[in-house]
């Protein structure tokens, strides 16, 4: 019994076939491929959510605008949780290594600032005198406008809009004490500001913030020497307990950045910063 065999041209046609159905399947995994800090579907951003620039103002949420926080009872070093306040659209993350003893914390967030906050936020609840500082840096290069924070922060709860005092220092190297005076209420930091276009080209290694009594202090280390107050204390009652410990904002509403944390000190009682 004679096979017969299919004419060279089908041959040819199914080959090309085959070659465009490859092509196909590999443009389609490509495309699905997106960066580790970009969500698969970036959600819609309000215009109030954007980073400043020349021709764009930040400002501040409408009144009625909050999320729920997204919290975890998960210990993670020396604290007792993590919480992405004001649930920003990209989730966060956080590591801690205890053999160099370093917390990496990655988070996008419009703004940790106006009348509610947007960061992933790693904390313990305590009361009375606190001691709070740390060695902080930003390990991934960023174009301006270099408005990412790194905040040591006491909140008196775990809502987007709570009374709260920070330490921050932005991704220009300017430092900073500033305080939500009341829940809601808009951040206010007057005259509590080193670095930045003050001090050029200089990122301060360590800051540090204290509460004692209902006085909170700015605390900082400029070019290494001893950590030292710098300007005034803010005058804050904070019921206990309350939530004290570090937090990183991308300051971007959709984009994921990293804050990092070294050499933490956290003890309950004040005239411990070092």
């Amino acid at each position: 019994m004679r096979i017969s065999r299919p004419p060279i041209a089908l041959k040819c046609l199914c080959l090309v076939a085959l070659v465009f159905l490859s092509l196909g399947t590999s443009s389609q995994g490509t495309s699905a491929q997106t960066p580790a800090s970009q969500p698969a579907n970036t959600p819609e951003v309000p215009d109030w959510a954007l980073p400043g620039s020349p021709t764009h103002k930040q400002y501040p949420p409408p009144v009625d605008f909050h999320r729920p926080s997204t919290n975890f009872d998960t210990p993670i070093g020396i604290f007792e949780g993590q919480s992405d306040i004001g649930s920003a659209l990209v989730p966060g993350s956080a590591s801690y290594d205890p053999q160099t003893k370093q917390y990496t914390i990655n988070s996008a967030g419009y703004n940790i600032w106006y009348t509610r906050d947007e960061f992933r936020y790693l904390w313990k609840k305590m009361s009375g005198d606190v001691s709070l500082a740390a060695n902080v840096s930003f390990p991934v290069a960023q174009q301006p406008p270099h408005d990412r924070k790194v905040v040591l922060v006491i909140r008196q709860d775990l809502d987007d809009n709570s009374k709260e005092i920070m330490a921050a220092e932005h991704g220009t190297g300017m430092v900073h004490l500033a305080v939500r005076p009341e829940k809601n209420e808009l951040i206010k930091d007057m005259q509590y500001r080193i670095g930045g276009s003050m001090l050029p080209n200089v990122m301060p290694p360590r800051i540090g913030i204290e509460k004692r009594g209902d006085s909170i202090a700015l605390y900082i280390s400029v070019q290494g020497e001893p950590m030292h107050q710098f300007g005034p204390p803010i005058e804050l009652h904070m019921d206990g307990p309350f939530y004290v410990g570090i937090g990183f904002c991308s300051h971007y509403p959709v984009t994921v950045d990293t804050g990092v944390f070294a050499d933490v000190v956290l003890v309950n009682a004040a005239g411990k910063m070092q």
